[in-house]
């Protein structure tokens, strides 16, 4: 993806929970549209939290992934810190794979496989997300150094790779009967951290 240089951001105001956020958008050149939201102005090394758009986490509130509770938390975090922004990526329902396949993914969970096996049954990849939009994102804001809200390995590289500094702060979610699997198989499968730092 290139980036399109016509890009600027247009912010408009967004009342979440009392607090006073602002919102734009990223359109890309496979247009796709991706929503960038900011808390607060100014700060160095803002908090940033980029976030796969997950239906079923993010609306529906399920407790078979962290998705939404890494969000909320990540809402919560930017405001106790005073500035920081959550970009908020399109088309990456079920690690890239959309809505549909990943309900199938989910019956094949329900029969005894984890997210990875069933991924790969359906012929997908284990992950399937680009985070080069992201990246731009990042860099369009004009941001060279942040601590990002993630405990994926994949999206530190990818910052780092663009030339950006980035610090790491786990995000520690609740573990649930319905999650345990899930998390358990991000950890010894794709890597993924979790912790309080």
């Amino acid at each position: 993806m290139q980036e399109s240089e016509q890009v600027t951001f247009d912010w408009a105001q967004l009342p979440l929970r009392n607090q006073s956020w602002q919102v734009s958008t990223y359109p890309t050149l496979n247009q796709r549209e991706h929503a960038v939201i900011k808390f607060g102005s100014t700060g160095s090394n803002p908090l940033v939290r980029i976030h796969s758009e997950c239906f079923t986490g993010d609306v529906l509130h399920s407790q078979r992934c962290d998705c939404g509770e890494q969000l909320e938390l990540s809402i919560s975090l930017i405001e106790s810190s005073g500035y920081g922004y959550i970009i908020y990526l399109r088309n990456h329902e079920g690690r890239g794979i959309g809505l549909s396949e990943k309900i199938k993914a989910y019956k094949l969970q329900d029969q005894g496989m984890d997210t990875v096996e069933a991924n790969i049954a359906l012929g997908h990849q284990v992950d399937a997300r680009k985070w080069n939009d992201a990246v731009a994102i990042v860099k369009k804001l004009g941001l060279k150094s942040i601590t990002l809200l993630t405990n994926n390995p994949d999206k530190i590289a990818s910052v780092e790779k663009a030339g950006i500094t980035c610090v790491q702060r786990r995000l520690l979610v609740e573990v649930n009967k319905f999650n345990e699997k899930y998390l358990a198989t991000k950890e010894s499968k794709l890597g993924h951290k979790r912790g309080s730092k």
